[in-house]
């Protein structure tokens, strides 16, 4: 049995988070079960882009506070780690750090934020369908690695928690390679319970308090679950996790459905402890892809062939919020999206949607549009 431990916590107050965090730690044997004095503990956020906490983007820095207070009181040395998107550097990741709060929380607290940006490539032959990877260098001196996701909806993946916020291992713009060579949603998704198998992070722990809905990761709206959860694997804390976004059965979600078909998990080994998990009455939740050939389960494939286009959705830009940043263009894996007139303009038979113009414009200027068609074909 692998436990998956839950609080409800209502606010970011520091005592309110500093009780509740206790008692979650608690159900799975306390901090120090994992933590030695003299450890280096890298906390791996969810940094995704510079925005303020208010947005629900980044993990919270005052739930990082509270974990950071509680491992140097062990004794431990804590490190703020993470690889937003974009491109690996200490300008953009200064930028990051301070408007998600982090920078001012680091020298507050005497916290180290990282800035090493190397990498190197690690080789995991258990992998379903990836053998390697090129990893930062930030998690090769820890002793162990804390995995802090943020619980959000995901326009690629449907949902994003334990196990897709350790992509953020992966430095930069690389992060473009995984895109383009799993086009598939599900492919994508076995690559990412790849990677989480290969980080093996000692604990989870989820910032669930004001989590996101609708467009996420960073273009849905702010929406308070008014939990924490944690647990020793990132696969079983998101099985339970998207019972808040109200996702049944679980294997909508296409990481948890490869984790179960691939038998990195099993539903009835899932033992819930502490408080009892329940969603808010309406959640939005996104529509992904349904395979790598969108009619590939519905039609025969001259005529799958035929109506995808008409079917697939698509980016679309919208005048009154983009101000010609190039951050889409820059970031596109197929190299879909060019500037005209300082406006970006997308490809759509290069364009593979895996909708990074979206999860990284800085001024929420990329909307993702389902055809009618398409809402009327996928409508069960």
């Amino acid at each position: 049995m692998t436990i998956v431990a839950a609080k409800k916590c209502e606010t970011y107050q520091i005592e309110e988070l500093t009780e509740k965090m206790s008692l979650l730690l608690q159900e799975l044997g306390g901090l120090k079960r994992f933590v030695n004095s003299g450890d280096r503990v890298v906390l791996k956020t969810n940094l995704l882009m510079g925005k303020s906490p208010e947005a629900a983007v980044t993990t919270n820095p005052e739930f990082i506070r509270v974990l950071a207070r509680m491992l140097k009181e062990i004794g431990a040395e804590v490190v703020i780690a993470d690889s937003p998107g974009g491109p690996f550097n200490d300008k953009l990741l200064k930028r990051v750090y301070q408007k998600s709060g982090l920078y001012q929380l680091a020298q507050a607290e005497n916290i180290e934020l990282n800035y090493n940006t190397d990498s190197r490539k690690h080789e995991y032959q258990e992998g379903k369908i990836n053998k390697s990877f090129q990893l930062a260098s930030y998690l090769e001196n820890a002793d162990l690695v804390i995995n802090l996701p943020k619980l959000k909806t995901h326009g690629l993946t449907m949902y994003t928690g334990g196990v897709k916020n350790l992509f953020g291992c992966i430095p930069g713009v690389l992060k473009a390679e995984y895109h383009l060579r799993m086009q598939s949603v599900y492919d994508f998704s076995r690559m990412l319970n790849d990677l989480a198998g290969l980080v093996a992070p000692e604990l989870t722990i989820m910032d669930a308090v004001v989590g996101m809905e609708g467009e996420g990761p960073s273009n849905g709206r702010p929406k308070h679950f008014n939990y924490l959860l944690a647990s020793t694997s990132p696969y079983y804390l998101d099985l339970a996790a998207v019972s808040l976004l109200g996702i049944n059965p679980e294997e909508k979600v296409p990481s948890i459905k490869a984790a179960l078909a691939d038998g990195i998990i099993k539903k009835e080994n899932l033992e819930l402890r502490g408080d009892q998990l329940q969603a808010p009455a309406e959640v939005e939740i996104p529509k992904i892809e349904k395979e790598n050939n969108l009619l590939d389960a519905k039609l025969p494939d001259f005529l799958s062939d035929i109506l995808e286009k008409f079917l697939r959705p698509k980016p679309v830009f919208k005048a009154d919020k983009c101000v010609g940043c190039r951050t889409c263009a820059e970031n596109c894996p197929p190299e879909a999206i060019t500037m005209v007139d300082n406006f970006p303009e997308v490809d759509l038979e290069e364009c593979i949607r895996c909708f990074c113009c979206q999860e990284l414009c800085p001024y929420d200027a990329v909307e993702i549009k389902y055809p009618l068609l398409a809402k009327l074909f996928f409508s069960n």
